[in-house]
């Protein structure tokens, strides 16, 4: 019996990958083998970039939440204790919200947390 192959299928395969690689330079969008190895590296980074995201914002949350406890004279891991302590339920997000945009709200909060 002759050997009976699907070329629809694998033409296909490889044509979704070429398509997914279409804004690549040089062989990274021609060359099939390349292609694939250049797209499959790219998920990659692009999964290993979305990990790396979260602990960027959350060291920025931390910086604005650190320089306006400063400019009210308190240090952030005191001002973090007192929170935890506190039972305050506002995250690092809010918080770093606050000290950008509501400076006098976060001065009380941090008055509050004083007293």
């Amino acid at each position: 019996m002759s050997r009976s192959v699907n070329h629809v299928a694998s033409r296909a395969r490889r044509k979704k990958i070429l398509r997914l690689t279409r804004g690549y330079i040089g062989r990274n969008k021609n060359v099939w083998t390349v292609a694939k190895n250049r797209w499959e590296k790219g998920q990659n980074h692009a999964y290993v970039g979305r990990k790396l995201k979260k602990r960027d914002y959350r060291k920025l949350w931390i910086q604005r939440i650190n320089a306006g406890t400063r400019l009210n004279g308190m240090t952030y891991s005191q001002f973090m204790g007192l929170i935890h302590k506190n039972n305050i339920a506002l995250n690092r997000k809010t918080l770093a919200d606050l000290a950008m945009n509501e400076p006098e709200v976060f001065a009380k909060i941090v008055e509050s947390l004083k007293n």
